[in-house]
């Protein structure tokens, strides 16, 4: 005996079971103790509650029949009797008149002699519309059988399952849409989708192609045109293609006087190991630029038909130097700026100008037409 069955025909026994209206308050006692239980467990789906309310349907079929009298089985029958539980208070119990049996030949038979068998009652699915103070209470905690052959109609457990639902869907929806188009305008915001052109373009304007070491980046570094840097200032000079005896290349670095139509140049060339040709800075000159803020003027250009990039070191003793700085020498020629503040000593001995003609060491070479230094006035 499952649960169920057990359940109510524990609560006809603390009864008059052979009254009917007994009975079906008990039925519908159930009912509501399954109504209960439902309501008191959300997550039962629509089809679970539909299959528990049937096996209540099926159990309380099985237990009615035991209490309609048995009728002779004569032929075709009638109408079952129904037991109708109705949502009024008091329901009755009603029974359908039997069909007459057509004529049969032969002696008849009587009510007496014929067999007997018991009519299955149709109980209906039962919504209680209110509770039943003088029904027995029934427990429906356990899980009602799910192999009940009972066809009942689940709409209006659907509506009512699905009623408590459908406002939480649609909650979940609208505040699930609300932050998918929050986020879509904050990212749209933050990556610029509704700036103009100007004012997403914050670059800074374009510099002159010069290209300055992390360690150090002259305020007035860059080419310049020739003599552009001559007005109001005293050069001092520090190498002229005219005297290249101040010029040291190592053994795989080349340095050639050479002339054009531009004038006198030494052409320079790094070698493979990216070793610099120096150029030497004479002690008499860093005298005059000691505790003073000096400019250095570099011109030069690169070889006819290759750019390349130029890296310059210094070394002025005790003056210190100057910092790596990098350039990018075209074809005209340019001067190369870069200054430096030397501290207020006496230098004990000379210095010298590095320059590597090819920073990517691809065998470049640069043109050097002057190298000279000049004091801030």
């Amino acid at each position: 005996m499952d649960a169920i069955e057990k359940a109510i025909r524990n609560a006809l026994e603390r009864g008059n079971a052979e009254d009917r209206a007994f009975r079906e308050r008990v039925y519908r006692s159930a009912f509501a103790a399954l109504d209960r239980a439902l309501q008191a467990n959300p997550g039962v789906t629509v089809e679970v509650a539909i299959k528990r309310r049937k096996a209540i349907q099926a159990k309380i079929t099985e237990i009615e029949s035991e209490f309609l009298p048995a009728v002779p089985d004569v032929g075709p029958q009638g109408d079952a009797p129904a037991v109708e539980l109705g949502a009024g208070a008091a329901p009755a119990v009603e029974t359908g008149q039997k069909a007459p049996s057509p004529a049969v030949d032969g002696p008849a038979q009587s009510a007496s002699d014929a067999p007997r068998s018991r009519v299955l009652p149709v109980v209906p699915d039962i919504m209680p519309d209110a509770a039943l103070p003088d029904a027995p209470a029934i427990d429906m905690s356990a899980p009602a059988s799910a192999g009940a052959a009972t066809e009942v109609a689940p709409d209006r457990d659907e509506r009512r399952i699905r009623g408590r639902r459908l406002p939480l869907t649609a909650i979940f929806l609208t505040v699930t849409l609300l932050a998918a188009v929050g986020i879509g305008l904050f990212f749209a915001v933050q990556t610029g989708v509704f700036k103009t052109q100007a004012q997403l373009d914050t670059a800074p304007p374009q510099a002159p192609p010069t290209v300055d070491d992390d360690d150090f980046a002259p305020a007035d570094g860059g080419p310049a045109k020739p003599g552009a840097a001559d007005q109001a200032r005293d050069w001092i000079n520090v190498f002229s293609p005219a005297d290249a005896s101040h010029v040291s290349a190592p053994s795989d670095a080349k340095a050639e006087v050479m002339k054009d139509d531009t004038g006198s140049f030494l052409r320079i060339r790094s070698g493979a190991s990216g070793s610099a040709i120096s150029f030497d800075v004479g002690q008499g000159v860093l005298e005059k630029l000691a505790g003073k803020h000096a400019v250095f003027d570099i011109i030069a250009r690169s070889e006819e038909g290759k750019e390349t990039q130029i890296s310059v070191d210094c070394n002025f003793g005790e003056l210190g130097d100057c910092g790596r700085k990098r350039y990018a020498v075209g074809q005209q020629q340019n001067e190369y700026l870069f200054d430096v503040q030397f501290p207020d000593k006496r230098p004990g001995s000379a210095g010298t100008i590095a320059i590597n003609s090819d920073f990517d060491k691809q065998g470049k070479a640069a043109d050097i037409y002057e190298i000279r230094v000049s004091v801030e006035p």
